[in-house]
C-alpha cells in the first residue's frame, strides 16, 4: 500500500486546482503555517518599527481572529511597505540590497483590471527612470485571498525584446523569449521596430478570470541607452542598445503568509547583467564572436584562448561608458561587490543573520577578485521574500528565528521542525 504524504498531512486538496498556471507556482502551506508566517511577521513589524507593546498585542489578537475565520488578513499600508523592503532585504539572489531600506512603494492593492495595471506600469516605468537617476520602486498589486486568485503580469520583464526564429534555425533576438514571442504573435501582436535583434514586445496580463490581454507601451517609457565604446568606434557599428530600467514582474511576493503574485520591482544595472549575461551568454544574444570581431580579435580558443576575456571585459566598458554618457546610474561589478560588504557588515552588527547564494550574489566578471567571492555564503530562506515558483524555492520559504536568542533546544527544535517542513512540502 503506497502512503499519500499529501493526505496524511491534510494538503491533498491543496493540489486539486491545479490548472491555473499561477496556482501551480504559489505556494501550498496549511493554516498553521500561514497562522505562524503571519504572527512572526506582525511581530518583526512591531519590533524594527518601534511600536508598544499594547499595539502589538491588538494587532496580533486581530490577525489571528481574521485567519481563523477567512485563512487571510489584510496588511496595513504600514505593513505592506516595511514587508516589501524586508523581502528586498531577505532576498538572497540579490547583491544590491545595501540601500533595501530607501524602497518606495507604490500601494496598487485597488487596481484590478488589465487596462489599469498595464497604465500603472507605464508610470512606474516614467517615475522609476527619474530622468535617468534611477529610483528603486516596487508597485504591489492585490493578493492571492485563500482561493480566489487575482490578476498577473506574464512577462519576466516589463521590457523585454522579441526573438525570431529564422528559416536556417537560427534566432534573431532575445533567445530566452521564444515562447513569449510566439505566444505575442498568436494574440495579434505585430513588431512596429525597425530592429529585428531588438523589437519590443508588449506587456501581457491574464486577469483574474484567466483571460489574457496585450499592450503595447509607449516609446517615452523604453528609455533605451545606445551602446558604444570609448575607443573602439566598431562596437557602436554593432547597432547594440538596452532599456535602463530592469522591472523584474515574474517574481510573488510573500509576506507574513499572503503572496502578491503581481509585485514588479527595480533596482538599477549593474554592468555584468547586460554585458556579461544579456549580451554574451549563449542562450541570450551570444554576441561574444561579433564583439571579438569588432575588437579585431580572432575568436579561436587555440590561438588565443582569452579571447573570450578580452572580448567581456570591452564589452563590459563599452555598456558602463554608454550608461554613464546617457546619464543612468549604472554600477560596475567591484563597487557592487564593496556595497554588499558594507550591506553584511550593517546586517551583522543588528544582529541578523544575511541569507545569500554565492551562485548569484559573486559577480560572472573577474568574480576572484572581488571581496564577496570570498565570503561564506547560505541561504536561510526566510520571510519575507521573492520567489518564482513553489517548485524551485518557494517551497523552501518559511521564518527563520535564528535571530533571536535562543537556547540550544530551542534551535535543535526549529531545526528540525524546518526539516519536517520541507519534507512535508516535497513534490511526493
Amino acid at each position: 500500500m503506497r502512503l499519500d504524504v499529501r493526505r496524511l498531512f491534510g494538503t491533498a486538496d491543496r493540489y486539486a486546482d491545479a490548472g491555473h498556471p499561477l496556482r501551480r507556482r504559489l505556494r501550498i502551506i496549511t493554516r498553521r503555517e500561514r497562522m505562524a508566517e503571519a504572527l512572526a511577521f506582525i511581530q518583526q513589524f512591531c519590533d524594527e518599527t518601534g511600536q508598544d507593546k499594547e499595539f502589538a498585542l491588538d494587532r496580533l489578537a486581530e490577525v489571528k481572529r481574521a485567519l481563523k475565520t477567512d485563512n487571510t488578513y489584510q496588511h496595513t499600508a504600514e505593513e505592506l511597505a516595511f514587508g516589501a523592503r524586508v523581502a528586498w532585504r531577505n532576498h538572497a539572489r540579490c547583491i544590491g540590497r545595501l540601500y533595501w531600506q530607501s524602497l518606495e512603494v507604490v500601494d496598487c492593492r485597488s487596481i484590478t483590471e488589465p487596462a489599469a495595471i498595464a497604465a500603472r506600469m507605464t508610470a512606474h516605468l516614467h517615475d522609476a527612470y527619474n530622468g535617468g537617476r534611477i529610483r528603486s520602486m516596487i508597485s504591489v498589486f492585490k493578493p492571492v485571498e485563500d482561493q480566489c486568485l487575482p490578476a498577473t503580469i506574464e512577462n519576466s520583464q516589463i521590457l523585454q525584446y522579441a526573438a525570431k526564429m529564422q528559416t536556417d534555425g537560427s534566432v534573431t533576438g532575445d533567445r530566452q523569449n521564444l515562447e513569449t514571442t510566439r505566444i505575442a504573435a498568436s494574440m495579434g501582436w505585430q513588431s512596429e521596430s525597425q530592429s529585428e535583434a531588438f523589437d519590443r514586445l508588449p506587456l501581457m496580463v491574464r486577469d483574474a478570470d484567466d483571460r489574457r490581454s496585450i499592450y503595447n507601451l509607449p516609446d517615452d517609457a523604453w528609455h533605451e541607452v545606445e551602446i558604444s565604446h570609448p575607443q573602439y568606434e566598431a562596437i557602436a557599428d554593432l547597432g547594440l542598445r538596452w532599456y535602463a530600467v530592469p522591472v523584474v514582474s515574474n517574481m510573488i511576493l510573500s509576506i507574513g503568509g499572503i503572496d502578491y503574485p503581481c509585485a514588479p520591482f527595480n533596482g538599477f544595472y549593474m554592468c555584468t547583467e547586460i554585458a556579461s549575461r544579456d549580451f554574451a551568454d549563449k542562450k541570450r544574444y551570444d554576441l561574444l564572436p561579433l564583439v571579438a570581431s569588432a575588437l579585431g580579435l580572432q575568436a579561436n580558443n587555440k590561438l588565443d584562448p582569452l579571447w573570450q576575456d578580452t572580448a567581456l571585459t570591452e564589452l563590459n566598458r563599452a555598456v558602463l561608458h554608454s550608461f554613464e554618457q546617457a546619464g543612468v546610474t549604472m554600477i560596475d561589478h567591484h563597487s557592487a561587490s564593496e556595497q554588499f560588504m558594507e550591506f553584511y557588515r550593517r546586517e551583522q552588527t543588528c544582529g541578523r543573520h544575511i541569507a545569500s547564494d554565492w551562485r548569484w550574489v559573486v559577480p560572472p566578471q573577474c568574480a576572484a577578485v572581488t571581496d564577496v567571492f570570498h565570503l561564506k555564503m547560505r541561504n536561510y530562506h526566510p520571510v519575507p521574500n521573492f520567489y518564482q515558483s513553489r517548485a524551485t524555492d518557494g517551497y523552501r520559504l518559511m521564518p527563520y528565528y535564528g535571530d533571536h536568542e535562543q537556547s540550544r533546544w530551542q534551535r535543535n527544535r526549529d531545526r528540525i521542525g524546518r526539516r519536517l517542513r520541507l519534507w512535508q512540502r516535497e513534490p511526493w
